[in-house]
């Protein structure tokens, strides 16, 4: 087996090379043209093996394609569209020089239906392999998603369901469990972990679903229409509290509009499943804060998956709630998912 330490940095550098656009490296940095009229949206994050990923439960190539999704959906999450990334790696000299193409190869797989080029990076000799991508995109200034932007009265949509990626992980680590799982629930489960899917396609259907209003002059009504959001990679309470903060509002999540896979609930009791849906992460939908009227059209359009649920307030009140009186209110918290420290 042929290590990295065995063909240093050139060699490696030179197998790499082929996974990027021959006109877009060589020098020391990368030239992307600007596009005119477009905010450029640029955004980093950093794995780190045996916090972020393990041979126990991802192979190279789902490393590959988990790092670049996380930062597709960082994209997606500011309403941008992707340009290019960089990759800087810090790798053990032992790491096999297969593994480090396996990871690309994960890359390009992940970035291919978006036609993002792999633009530079960075190799250096690290004690522990880290993974830092930084991605760089592009915007419509009019159609930035901030956390910021939302407003007493809106809605809060997630385009897909959530719990699947934490299950995932639980029968990776625990092949023995799901044992009324049929096969296809159990792989869909995994696949939802090892190959999370950045939801890029949305932009263009919310920005369809805001054209389409009963005004005169529909391009005008639809950039004074703020949209407010993020992704929820680290949980969707996590995602709702964020925002929240920062619009400096409340909301009220109905618990029983919280969208799960339906082999969730045959996996494990529906209070587990609701807690790895708000607190598990790394599901990388969209959580979108914005006018009814539109929520409502934009949850049709997406389809399967997809919900309103909850209600923004004028209070700072983040609250779980139960319509049907069975359960007692719950304050959403940033404390029971993952944290770094």
């Amino acid at each position: 087996m042929i290590k990295v330490e065995d063909i240093g940095e050139k060699g490696l550098l030179k197998i790499l090379h082929s996974f990027c656009p021959e006109n877009m490296i060589g020098d020391d940095a990368a030239i992307l043209p600007a596009p005119a009229q477009k905010s450029l949206v640029v955004t980093t994050d950093t794995l780190i093996d045996g916090v972020h990923f393990s041979d126990r439960t991802t192979s190279p190539e789902d490393v590959g394609w988990r790092s670049a999704a996380a930062n597709l959906s960082d994209l997606a999450a500011m309403g941008a569209f992707p340009m290019g990334i960089t990759i800087a790696l810090g790798l053990t000299g032992n790491t096999p020089v297969a593994w480090v193409e396996k990871f690309y190869k994960g890359i390009s797989e992940c970035l291919q239906p978006y036609n993002t080029p792999i633009v530079g990076g960075d190799i250096v000799r690290s004690p522990v392999s880290t993974i830092s991508i930084t991605a760089f995109g592009q915007v419509d200034p009019a159609h930035t998603i901030l956390r910021s932007n939302c407003q007493p009265q809106n809605v809060i949509v997630t385009t897909g369901v959530h719990g699947a990626s934490r299950a995932g992980l639980e029968l990776l680590l625990h092949p023995e469990l799901g044992e009324f799982l049929t096969e296809l629930e159990r792989s869909s489960l995994i696949l939802a972990h090892q190959r999370p899917q950045p939801r890029l396609e949305i932009l263009k259907i919310l920005w369809d679903c805001l054209s389409k209003n009963n005004s005169s002059d529909a391009e005008n009504s639809k950039n004074s229409i703020l949209v407010g959001g993020m992704d929820s990679s680290d949980g969707l309470a996590d995602a709702i509290v964020q925002i929240c903060q920062a619009s400096q509002i409340g909301v009220r999540i109905e618990r029983h509009q919280i969208p799960v896979p339906p082999a969730l609930t045959k996996f494990v009791s529906s209070e587990q499943a609701l807690k790895w849906a708000l607190y598990g992460g790394e599901d990388f939908e969209l959580v979108l804060c914005l006018p009814a009227i539109y929520g409502q059209k934009l949850v049709k359009q997406i389809g399967v998956g997809a919900a309103i649920v909850g209600t923004t307030t004028d209070d700072t009140d983040i609250l779980l709630i139960d319509s049907q009186g069975i359960y007692p209110k719950e304050h959403l918290t940033l404390r029971q998912g993952f944290q770094h420290f």
